[in-house]
Protein backbone atom coordinates (compact mmCIF):
# COMPACT_ATOMS: atom_id res chain seq x y z
CA UNK A 1 0.00 0.00 0.00
CA UNK A 2 1.49 3.44 -1.10
CA UNK A 3 2.29 5.95 1.73
CA UNK A 4 1.32 9.53 1.20
CA UNK A 5 4.74 11.69 0.96
CA UNK A 6 5.17 14.03 3.12
CA UNK A 7 5.34 17.93 2.44
CA UNK A 8 8.01 19.27 4.25
CA UNK A 9 6.86 22.96 5.75
CA UNK A 10 8.92 25.65 3.54
CA UNK A 11 9.99 29.19 4.60
CA UNK A 12 9.17 32.18 3.05
CA UNK A 13 11.56 34.78 1.42
CA UNK A 14 12.22 38.28 1.03
CA UNK A 15 14.88 39.43 -1.59
CA UNK A 16 16.14 42.50 -3.90
CA UNK A 17 15.60 42.15 -7.18
CA UNK A 18 17.93 44.00 -8.96
CA UNK A 19 17.36 44.95 -12.38
CA UNK A 20 17.00 42.97 -15.77
CA UNK A 21 21.04 43.59 -15.78
CA UNK A 22 21.15 41.40 -12.95
CA UNK A 23 21.87 38.63 -14.84
CA UNK A 24 25.48 40.11 -15.94
CA UNK A 25 26.60 40.20 -12.12
CA UNK A 26 28.22 37.32 -11.36
CA UNK A 27 28.05 37.19 -7.51
CA UNK A 28 24.83 38.09 -7.31
CA UNK A 29 23.36 35.34 -9.74
CA UNK A 30 25.57 32.64 -7.85
CA UNK A 31 24.31 33.58 -4.47
CA UNK A 32 20.98 33.43 -5.87
CA UNK A 33 21.68 30.22 -7.34
CA UNK A 34 23.70 29.59 -3.78
CA UNK A 35 20.15 29.40 -1.65
CA UNK A 36 18.11 27.86 -4.21
CA UNK A 37 20.05 24.73 -4.10
CA UNK A 38 19.94 24.97 0.06
CA UNK A 39 16.50 25.54 -0.05
CA UNK A 40 13.58 22.14 0.08
CA UNK A 41 12.20 21.92 -3.50
CA UNK A 42 9.00 23.79 -3.28
CA UNK A 43 6.01 22.41 -5.22
CA UNK A 44 4.95 25.10 -6.95
CA UNK A 45 6.39 29.57 -6.35
CA UNK A 46 3.65 31.77 -5.28
CA UNK A 47 5.55 35.54 -5.74
CA UNK A 48 3.95 38.64 -4.66
CA UNK A 49 6.54 41.63 -6.78
CA UNK A 50 6.90 45.52 -6.39
CA UNK A 51 5.81 45.80 -9.99
CA UNK A 52 2.27 44.66 -9.80
CA UNK A 53 0.23 46.54 -7.91
CA UNK A 54 -3.36 46.38 -8.46
CA UNK A 55 -6.73 45.60 -6.39
CA UNK A 56 -8.31 43.91 -5.54
CA UNK A 57 -5.73 40.77 -4.75
CA UNK A 58 -5.55 39.64 -8.24
CA UNK A 59 -4.35 36.62 -9.91
CA UNK A 60 -2.01 36.09 -13.38
CA UNK A 61 -1.64 33.72 -15.39
CA UNK A 62 -2.31 30.18 -14.71
CA UNK A 63 -0.57 28.84 -18.22
CA UNK A 64 2.21 29.86 -19.49
CA UNK A 65 2.49 33.34 -21.16
CA UNK A 66 4.56 35.87 -22.37
CA UNK A 67 6.38 37.69 -19.33
CA UNK A 68 6.19 41.47 -19.09
CA UNK A 69 9.20 43.22 -20.27
CA UNK A 70 7.93 46.41 -18.11
CA UNK A 71 10.93 48.81 -18.08
CA UNK A 72 12.57 50.95 -20.36
CA UNK A 73 16.32 52.01 -22.11
CA UNK A 74 17.83 48.70 -21.47
CA UNK A 75 19.69 46.83 -24.67
CA UNK A 76 17.74 44.85 -26.91
CA UNK A 77 19.15 41.56 -25.53
CA UNK A 78 17.22 41.98 -21.85
CA UNK A 79 13.71 42.22 -24.13
CA UNK A 80 14.21 38.55 -25.56
CA UNK A 81 14.77 36.72 -22.05
CA UNK A 82 11.93 33.71 -21.81
CA UNK A 83 11.12 32.17 -18.60
CA UNK A 84 8.40 29.18 -19.94
CA UNK A 85 7.79 28.39 -16.29
CA UNK A 86 4.87 26.24 -15.85
CA UNK A 87 1.58 27.86 -14.52
CA UNK A 88 0.42 26.75 -11.35
CA UNK A 89 -3.89 26.46 -11.45
CA UNK A 90 -4.05 23.95 -8.08
CA UNK A 91 -2.25 26.94 -6.54
CA UNK A 92 -4.22 29.67 -7.61
CA UNK A 93 -7.24 27.70 -6.78
CA UNK A 94 -5.92 27.45 -3.29
CA UNK A 95 -5.28 31.10 -2.86
CA UNK A 96 -8.68 31.88 -3.98
CA UNK A 97 -10.34 29.79 -1.40
CA UNK A 98 -7.56 31.04 2.00
CA UNK A 99 -8.59 34.75 0.30
CA UNK A 100 -12.25 34.30 -0.81
CA UNK A 101 -13.17 32.21 1.98
CA UNK A 102 -12.05 34.70 4.71
CA UNK A 103 -14.21 37.30 2.53
CA UNK A 104 -11.21 39.20 0.74
CA UNK A 105 -12.41 39.62 -3.14
CA UNK A 106 -10.17 37.92 -5.51
CA UNK A 107 -9.84 38.98 -9.47
CA UNK A 108 -8.25 37.24 -12.32
CA UNK A 109 -5.78 38.48 -15.22
CA UNK A 110 -5.23 35.50 -16.97
CA UNK A 111 -2.85 37.15 -19.37
CA UNK A 112 -0.94 38.60 -17.65
CA UNK A 113 2.94 36.87 -17.57
CA UNK A 114 5.56 37.25 -14.66
CA UNK A 115 6.69 40.56 -14.33
CA UNK A 116 11.15 41.71 -13.97
CA UNK A 117 9.94 41.51 -10.09
CA UNK A 118 9.64 37.82 -11.00
CA UNK A 119 11.58 36.10 -13.42
CA UNK A 120 14.70 38.39 -13.46
CA UNK A 121 15.35 36.68 -9.89
CA UNK A 122 13.67 33.13 -10.98
CA UNK A 123 16.04 32.66 -13.56
CA UNK A 124 18.83 32.51 -11.44
CA UNK A 125 17.46 30.10 -8.53
CA UNK A 126 15.19 28.09 -10.67
CA UNK A 127 17.01 28.33 -14.02
CA UNK A 128 15.42 24.90 -15.89
CA UNK A 129 12.05 27.01 -15.46
CA UNK A 130 10.79 23.56 -14.05
CA UNK A 131 8.81 24.84 -11.30
CA UNK A 132 5.28 26.57 -11.42
CA UNK A 133 5.03 29.90 -10.57
CA UNK A 134 1.90 31.91 -9.23
CA UNK A 135 1.86 35.77 -9.20
CA UNK A 136 -0.49 37.80 -7.63
CA UNK A 137 -0.67 41.52 -7.06
CA UNK A 138 -0.29 43.43 -4.12
CA UNK A 139 -3.90 45.13 -3.67
CA UNK A 140 -2.49 47.67 -0.99
CA UNK A 141 1.15 49.09 -0.30
CA UNK A 142 -0.63 49.28 3.71
CA UNK A 143 1.76 47.69 5.52
CA UNK A 144 -0.74 46.39 7.91
CA UNK A 145 -3.17 44.98 5.34
CA UNK A 146 -0.29 43.34 3.50
CA UNK A 147 1.03 41.93 6.62
CA UNK A 148 -2.71 40.59 6.83
CA UNK A 149 -2.80 39.53 3.13
CA UNK A 150 0.52 37.01 4.04
CA UNK A 151 -0.92 35.94 7.32
CA UNK A 152 -3.77 34.53 5.52
CA UNK A 153 -1.67 33.07 2.53
CA UNK A 154 0.72 31.41 5.18
CA UNK A 155 -0.76 27.36 5.04
CA UNK A 156 0.25 27.10 1.73
CA UNK A 157 3.68 26.46 3.22
CA UNK A 158 2.15 23.37 4.38
CA UNK A 159 1.64 22.02 0.62
CA UNK A 160 4.95 22.66 -0.66
CA UNK A 161 4.24 26.49 -1.60
CA UNK A 162 7.93 28.89 -1.60
CA UNK A 163 6.26 32.43 -0.94
CA UNK A 164 8.41 35.25 -2.68
CA UNK A 165 8.28 38.85 -1.68
CA UNK A 166 10.11 40.34 -4.11
CA UNK A 167 11.28 44.50 -4.01
CA UNK A 168 14.40 46.02 -2.55
CA UNK A 169 15.50 46.94 0.97
CA UNK A 170 16.18 50.27 0.19
CA UNK A 171 14.77 51.54 -3.73
CA UNK A 172 15.70 55.48 -4.86
CA UNK A 173 16.46 55.67 -7.93
CA UNK A 174 16.71 58.79 -8.15
CA UNK A 175 20.06 59.29 -6.03
CA UNK A 176 21.62 56.30 -8.13
CA UNK A 177 24.93 56.64 -10.09
CA UNK A 178 25.33 54.22 -12.74
CA UNK A 179 28.57 55.43 -13.64
CA UNK A 180 29.90 54.91 -10.49
CA UNK A 181 29.45 51.22 -10.55
CA UNK A 182 27.66 48.11 -9.05
CA UNK A 183 30.55 48.35 -6.36
CA UNK A 184 30.21 51.75 -5.02
CA UNK A 185 30.25 52.82 -1.12
CA UNK A 186 26.70 52.83 -0.23
CA UNK A 187 25.38 56.28 0.72
CA UNK A 188 24.91 56.98 4.04
CA UNK A 189 20.85 56.89 4.11
CA UNK A 190 21.10 53.44 2.15
CA UNK A 191 23.43 52.18 4.96
CA UNK A 192 21.90 53.11 7.52
CA UNK A 193 18.22 52.32 6.64
CA UNK A 194 19.85 48.79 5.52
CA UNK A 195 21.17 47.87 9.38
CA UNK A 196 18.15 48.98 10.90
CA UNK A 197 16.00 46.48 8.75
CA UNK A 198 17.96 43.64 9.27
CA UNK A 199 18.38 44.13 12.94
CA UNK A 200 14.47 44.32 13.45
CA UNK A 201 13.83 41.46 11.43
CA UNK A 202 16.36 39.38 13.09
CA UNK A 203 14.87 40.41 16.58
CA UNK A 204 11.32 39.38 14.75
CA UNK A 205 10.14 43.03 15.34
CA UNK A 206 7.26 43.13 13.51
CA UNK A 207 5.64 46.54 15.30
CA UNK A 208 8.71 48.78 14.19
CA UNK A 209 8.83 47.01 10.50
CA UNK A 210 5.27 47.73 10.01
CA UNK A 211 5.67 50.78 11.48
CA UNK A 212 9.08 52.18 9.35
CA UNK A 213 7.78 55.33 7.91
CA UNK A 214 8.21 56.77 11.87
CA UNK A 215 11.16 54.05 12.79
CA UNK A 216 13.53 54.18 10.37
CA UNK A 217 16.07 55.99 9.77
CA UNK A 218 15.93 58.04 6.08
CA UNK A 219 12.85 56.61 5.70
CA UNK A 220 11.82 58.96 3.20
CA UNK A 221 14.83 58.99 0.94
CA UNK A 222 15.34 55.21 1.83
CA UNK A 223 11.57 54.66 0.05
CA UNK A 224 10.12 57.51 -1.04
CA UNK A 225 7.22 55.39 -2.36
CA UNK A 226 7.25 52.24 -0.67
CA UNK A 227 5.96 49.62 -3.56
CA UNK A 228 9.75 47.81 -3.48
CA UNK A 229 9.41 47.39 0.61
CA UNK A 230 5.77 46.50 0.67
CA UNK A 231 6.44 42.44 -0.46
CA UNK A 232 8.75 42.10 2.67
CA UNK A 233 4.90 42.96 5.10
CA UNK A 234 3.38 40.00 2.96
CA UNK A 235 6.55 38.13 3.97
CA UNK A 236 6.26 39.07 7.20
CA UNK A 237 2.96 38.12 7.56
CA UNK A 238 3.07 34.98 6.32
CA UNK A 239 6.08 34.02 7.69
CA UNK A 240 3.87 34.31 11.06
CA UNK A 241 5.94 32.62 14.01
CA UNK A 242 9.13 31.77 12.17
CA UNK A 243 9.49 35.37 11.63
CA UNK A 244 11.52 35.16 14.83
CA UNK A 245 13.72 33.58 13.56
CA UNK A 246 14.24 35.95 10.55
CA UNK A 247 18.16 35.52 9.30
CA UNK A 248 19.58 37.14 6.49
CA UNK A 249 21.10 35.53 2.99
CA UNK A 250 22.46 37.75 1.08
CA UNK A 251 23.90 41.60 2.15
CA UNK A 252 25.75 44.23 0.06
CA UNK A 253 24.85 46.73 -2.11
CA UNK A 254 23.88 47.00 -5.54
CA UNK A 255 24.48 50.65 -7.16
CA UNK A 256 24.74 52.02 -3.37
CA UNK A 257 21.04 50.20 -3.08
CA UNK A 258 20.59 47.59 -0.28
CA UNK A 259 20.58 43.79 -1.53
CA UNK A 260 19.72 41.92 1.80
CA UNK A 261 17.29 39.17 1.64
CA UNK A 262 15.82 37.25 4.92
CA UNK A 263 14.21 34.01 5.14
CA UNK A 264 12.09 32.92 7.33
CA UNK A 265 12.36 29.23 8.37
Amino acid sequence: MATEEVQERLPVLYFGHGAPPLADDALWTGQFASWAAELPRPRAVLIVSAHWESAPVTIGATTTVPLVHDFWGFPERYYRVTYPAPGAPRLAESVRGLLGGSGVPVADEPARGLDHGAYVPLKEMYPDADVPVLQISMPTLDPRRLFDLGRRLAPLRDEGVLVMGSGFLTHNLSCVDMSLGADREPPSWSAEFDDWANRAAQAGDIDALLDWRAKAPAAAVAHPRSEHLAPLFVALGAGGETTETARSVIDGFWYGLAKRAFQFD
